[in-house]
């Protein structure tokens, strides 16, 4: 696979201001182009024996093969979670120039 691979990483966060943060944090540091934040997004999981449900919100990041390894270090840093969800699925076909702008790390041209 090439480094210029683009992924899809899905992570889920407590709430829209951590999401915010961490979102600004990773496409500051240049390991992702861009995320979209999805807010109240319900889940439903078991967490240790025990039904549970919340109200979180769904972050959407945008990166290459190359800086997916950073990304999920940061984002296993900086999320309050234990365990928490990262999620990366490598994109199969898309529109040329977004993935070319993807791969220049979202410089210089508006969108997401």
């Amino acid at each position: 696979m090439s480094e210029d691979a683009i992924r899809v990483v899905f992570c889920t966060l407590p709430d829209l201001e951590r999401a915010r943060q961490i979102g600004t944090v990773l496409v500051e540091r240049q390991l992702a182009a861009c995320v979209n934040l999805i807010p109240k997004v319900e889940s439903i999981y078991r967490w240790q024996g025990d039904l549970e449900r919340a109200e979180e919100v769904l972050a959407i990041f945008k990166t290459t093969a190359a800086r997916y390894p950073e990304l999920q270090a940061a984002l296993v840093d900086l999320h309050p979670y234990e365990v928490p969800e990262v999620i990366a699925v490598d994109v199969a076909a898309g529109l040329p120039a977004y993935l070319r702008w993807v791969v220049e790390g979202g410089a210089d041209q508006g969108g997401c």
